[in-house]
């Protein structure tokens, strides 16, 4: 089962703006931003990565260039492969809107205590339940195609945006749409999902400065017999990273 490294970009100037970009153009990183991802870059250094799939927008792609800048263990990282179905969720007509005018607005209560049932208003606004079904069908999907390219040590990178990373770590943890407010992901921050056959594992969420060079596979003896990937959960508690 490979590990999936969700990110999110780093800070952008509508962050800072306090304004909900979605997928308004030319919204870019800022400086905190750009710092970020390179210190991102420089944390991923001793891991390998089979892969980096990110979302289309310009703060995603700065963010993924940031990681991208820094070699790995086996040399250059790959060339990022662009999915839309990593993009931000689709928000309407509140894309562009200050969050404290949208504070305001009958819906933000709905997307608050029952974010299932909220499709937002206006041409090409999309419901929050779509977009964790489109980004966990692309989450699983790509992971798929790792282990069948890479083997199941492989570790890959999926650049997006905070309530789709959010969205996927809620579904893999079992937990209700609906509950999904209670994660947080913030920016530049990287939260770990490994896929076993039964069941998701989450390693890690939120993490903006820890130690990351523990999610490298470990080396494996030339004849060492290779372990069956388990989707058990050791009783007690396993012995963590290698």
């Amino acid at each position: 089962m490979p590990t999936l490294l969700l990110v999110r970009h780093g800070r952008s100037t509508a962050n800072t703006a306090g304004v909900l970009a979605g997928w308004t153009p030319g919204v870019h990183l800022d400086d905190t931003g750009r710092e970020q991802a390179a210190a991102l870059g420089r944390r991923l250094a001793a891991v390998p990565l089979a892969a980096l799939v990110v979302s289309p927008l310009e703060r995603c792609q700065e963010t993924a260039a940031g990681i991208g800048a820094v070699d790995g263990p086996d040399g250059p990282r790959p060339a990022p492969l662009t999915d839309e179905r990593l993009g931000e969720c689709k928000y309407g007509d509140w894309t562009g809107r200050e969050i404290r005018a949208l504070t305001k607005e009958p819906l933000w209560r709905t997307v608050q205590q029952h974010p299932s049932a909220a499709v937002f208003p206006g041409p090409g606004g999309e419901g929050l339940a779509q977009m964790q079904h489109r980004a966990v069908s692309a989450v699983r999907e790509h992971d798929a195609r790792v282990a069948a390219e890479h083997g199941e040590d492989a570790v890959w990178v999926a650049v997006s945006h905070g309530d789709v990373i959010k969205a996927v770590l809620a579904d893999a943890l079992g937990m209700h749409l609906d509950l999904f407010q209670r994660v947080s992901a913030d920016p530049c921050s990287v939260s770990v999902v490994r896929y076993a056959p039964l069941r998701p594992f989450v390693l890690r969420m939120n993490d903006t400065g820890g130690d990351l060079s523990g999610l490298a596979p470990p080396r494996r003896r030339r004849r060492a017999r290779r372990a069956v990937p388990s989707s058990d959960a050791v009783v007690g508690g396993g012995t963590g990273a290698a």
